[in-house]
């Protein structure tokens, strides 16, 4: 793999995280066949999607998959170009942070200057060409020193739904894209607050899109997060032993790790050091991103990407080409190969299932979730 400009691009192994269970995406989205193995947007699934936007810039072989043990024969249907030994079920959940850490201790001992990029397998976007262009610029910039790069995204409005990154002084650009030191990371604000980070033109979306060496990452966890670190080391000495004693020791020590997000355990205690003492900086993720986080965001992905009417759309999915629609607007539905009627009804959410019903507003499809808690609280895991 190469620049643009014939310079070899330094190796570059990414980490698609996929472990989650998608419960805002219930009812569609279950344990065993979470949202990142269903086709929300395309023909493709979103984890087939994910690795289709990294091969431009990765090989096949270097790509490593973190999910849990439902899933992990799924994923590796979808995505026959990756080994299956390179799809790592955790042996329970633990966050981002010790699965990234994970793929650090893995890579450290005999590649220590490859680039880990860390990609949730739940994301969409629009520009996938200027995709390639960021991820090679970050990729230069994470290879050329004890960096730690991150991709932000322009906001367009004052989300609580997301973290947010506060950047400061511009670097020098890699490339053709512009680069800001970062100053601080704040979690999901609420709403006052998310409407002065809009209004100050200082702040980012944080996309969760990261890339470091697996030196830089490896010697951040030593730094920030010590305990982990016996626990990492025994787990990639397993792994380079053999399959039968990494499966082993994976599955006894891994749950030890602290459960814990990169964020809380790495980027924000090493922002602490100030803009110059972090070396961490930002990247524009201005490729079209969104993260489907629930049924309102896939419909507001969905009409983004058709031409904008005085009326909103509604958004039928699985449907019949001949539903009807009347003074309705607004609405996502979901229902195989039905007919759907919508008379007299505004953003609405109703997704259908042969075993389930959902009937939500879209402001309220963040509550989905909820849903799913009470299932189990029923002890309903059939439905869950």
């Amino acid at each position: 793999m190469d620049f643009a400009d014939g310079t070899a691009l330094p190796r570059f192994a990414p980490v698609v995280l996929a472990g989650g269970s998608g419960t805002r995406f219930w009812p569609r989205s279950r344990r065993a066949h979470a949202k990142q193995v269903l086709a929300l947007d395309g023909e493709n699934t979103m984890i087939q999607q994910t690795l289709q936007r990294l091969l431009p810039v990765a090989k096949a072989k270097d790509v490593w998959v973190v999910t849990n043990k439902l899933l992990a024969e799924v994923i590796a249907g979808q995505l026959p170009q990756i080994a299956r030994e390179k799809i790592l079920a955790e042996p329970v959940a633990r966050n981002t942070a010790p699965a990234c850490a994970l793929a650090a201790f893995l890579l450290e001992p005999a590649a220590p200057e490859t680039v880990i990029g860390v990609f949730p397998s739940d994301h969409v976007v629009g520009n996938p060409a200027r995709f390639v262009e960021v991820l090679r610029a970050g990729i230069a910039l994470a290879a050329s020193g004890e960096r730690i790069v991150v991709l932000g995204v322009p906001p367009t409005r004052a989300e609580t739904g997301y973290g947010y990154i506060e950047v400061g002084a511009a670097a020098a650009p890699s490339g053709d894209v512009p680069v800001r030191r970062v100053k601080r990371f704040t979690e999901k604000p609420e709403r006052a607050r998310a409407e002065e980070f809009f209004a100050s033109g200082n702040y980012a979306w944080n996309s969760g899109i990261f890339l470091w060496s697996a030196r830089t990452l490896a010697n951040a966890v030593r730094e920030h997060c010590p305990a982990m670190v016996p626990l990492l080391e025994r787990i990639a000495a397993a792994h380079a032993s053999s399959p039968a004693q990494f499966a082993r020791v994976f599955a006894e020590v891994y749950p030890q790790c602290e459960n814990i997000s990169i964020d809380y355990a790495v980027l924000e205690p090493r922002s602490a050091k100030g803009e110059a003492g972090s070396e961490i900086y930002c990247l524009p993720a201005d490729f079209a991103w969104n993260d489907l986080g629930s049924w309102a965001a896939l419909y507001q992905h969905r009409t983004d990407c058709t031409d904008r009417q005085t009326t909103p759309a509604n958004v039928c999915d699985g449907a019949s080409t001949q539903s009807v629609v009347i003074d309705a607007a607004g609405n996502y539905v979901y229902a195989l190969g039905k007919i759907v009627a919508l008379v007299g009804v505004n953003d609405l959410v109703v997704v259908e299932t042969p075993d389930a019903l959902l009937i939500t507003t879209r402001e309220r499809s963040q509550d989905v979730g909820k849903v799913v808690e009470e299932l189990r609280a029923r002890g309903r895991y059939d439905l869950i």
